[in-house]
């Protein structure tokens, strides 16, 4: 790995403290200064890991982070080589996305089998779209391939549509034993429309198109998705959905954006697909209520966004830029976001003993929040790559140059259904993904707490 600098001294460097203030600086107009800022961010965030060390399990974060945001994390290193160009972390971001596929190759590895949902898994294989459509390097032939991964996941998901309840929908987590099995939650299904739609432009096979088609409908038609294009949190299938969490997070709406830019492409931009890109990234305009200054407006202002939220803002950033490449239109609006919302993050990089630390609350200017971790660091590093949209080619599908090859039966003989294996003991479900009793403890008592500013 090329990667391998130890652990060792990151709280002393990254950590609270004393800190200079003096805060990361980018000019926005100069693509080697995105990068510069890039690299700095990108290699701050990779002390963070240490699943390339001796004695380390490839592809996992230590605690407190869970196997979701790894998979994230190493994303975010596919679209920092995509911008950038700088192979530097190829070798451990291949590494983690291959040890991780599980000996059915879909992203069911034994080491988080029993605790995993189904939004874990969908970030897993949006990091192996991703580099389909970049073409990251191809693994060896003996090795899973990106696009067949990705379909992989797809296959197994599309064979736990639900229709028990709620009229179709995924379950938030995939087995029966796990809190919040009983919830539908947008995440879910927003990584699954996501893939969904990217498969159909990279494939040209409308029945992904289809089916991304279907979970749109769905979405809409349990109130998930209202007429203003607010993406709700998720709802309680033993109610049947008719009470909806209206939490709104960052990531669901860019989930639902991106795939929504990828259907008006491959539709040739068909008025109705536009009509719903446009009223996504309209709907985006709550996370910027300042200054054009990405928020987490649910947690940023109360103070008690959570390890997994702290990385939220990462991925809108992440999919808004996407979005200008599937709908060119689409760029001035974009960017008049995502540029000050760089400056902002560069600026809120100012923290920890080395005076760079990147915090979340970017509005906040040079004055550090006294937060930090993966999620800040991502966060950061993907709304200031994102500058650089304009400066590369792609995504690339496999009639215009993507060379990754494909499987579309993969996953279908996958034994992962809700009911395959055995219940998870407690020290299973110190790894599991999201703190589901948390959320739906915040569910069942109608604490709805998102902010508007």
């Amino acid at each position: 790995m090329r990667f391998t600098r130890c652990l060792a001294g990151t709280a002393s460097v990254l950590l609270a403290g004393s800190h200079v203030a003096q805060a990361l600086t980018v000019d926005l107009s100069s693509p080697d200064s995105i990068k510069s800022m890039a690299k700095t961010i990108a290699y701050d965030m990779m002390l963070y890991y240490n699943g390339n060390l001796t004695g380390g399990i490839p592809g996992n974060l230590p605690a407190p982070y869970y196997w979701w945001e790894a998979g994230a994390m190493f994303g975010s290193l596919v679209d920092y080589w995509y911008y950038t160009g700088d192979s530097a972390y190829n070798d451990v971001t291949s590494q983690a996305l291959l040890f991780q596929v599980g000996p059915n190759r879909d992203y069911m590895p034994p080491n988080q089998t029993k605790t995993e949902g189904n939004d874990d898994q969908g970030f897993w294989a949006l990091a192996a779209m991703s580099a389909a459509e970049v073409n990251f390097p191809n693994p060896p032939p003996d090795q899973p391939q990106w696009l067949a991964l990705a379909q992989a996941v797809f296959n197994l998901q599309a064979s736990r549509w639900d229709m028990t309840t709620c009229g179709g929908g995924l379950r938030w987590q995939i087995f029966t034993f796990n809190n919040g099995y009983n919830y539908k939650n947008s995440i879910s299904n927003g990584c699954f429309f996501n893939l969904a739609a990217r498969l159909a432009k990279y494939t040209g096979n409308d029945t992904y198109a289809e089916w991304a088609g279907k979970v749109w409908d769905w979405t809409a038609s349990v109130g998930l998705l209202d007429d203003s294009y607010y993406i709700y949190d998720g709802s309680d299938d033993t109610i049947n959905c008719t009470k909806v969490n209206r939490i709104q997070w960052t990531y669901n709406a860019g989930a639902y954006l991106l795939g929504a830019a990828n259907m008006y492409n491959h539709t040739n931009g068909d008025p109705t697909w536009k009509a719903r890109l446009d009223g996504m990234l309209k709907g985006t305009d709550v996370f910027f209520p300042k200054d054009n200054i990405m928020q987490e407006v649910a947690c940023e202002n109360n103070g008690k966004c959570d390890v997994d939220q702290h990385s939220f803002k990462a991925y809108l950033a992440r999919w808004m830029a996407a979005t200008t490449k599937m709908a060119p239109y689409t760029y001035g609006d974009v960017m008049a976001k995502l540029g000050p919302s760089a400056q902002a993050a560069a600026q809120q990089c100012s923290g920890g003993n080395n005076g760079q630390t990147c915090g979340l609350r970017w509005q906040d200017g040079t004055t550090w929040d006294g937060s930090y971790g993966v999620g800040q660091e991502m966060a950061a590093l993907e709304v200031i790559q994102s500058n650089l949209i304009a400066q590369v080619t792609g995504p690339l599908t496999n009639n215009t140059g993507g060379t990754s090859q494909g499987d579309p039966s993969a996953g279908t003989s996958s034994s992962y259904s809700p009911t395959a294996i055995a219940p998870a003991t407690t020290g299973d479900r110190v790894g599991a993904g999201f703190l589901t009793s948390v959320v739906l403890i915040i569910f069942i008592g109608s604490i709805w707490w998102m902010t508007f500013a």
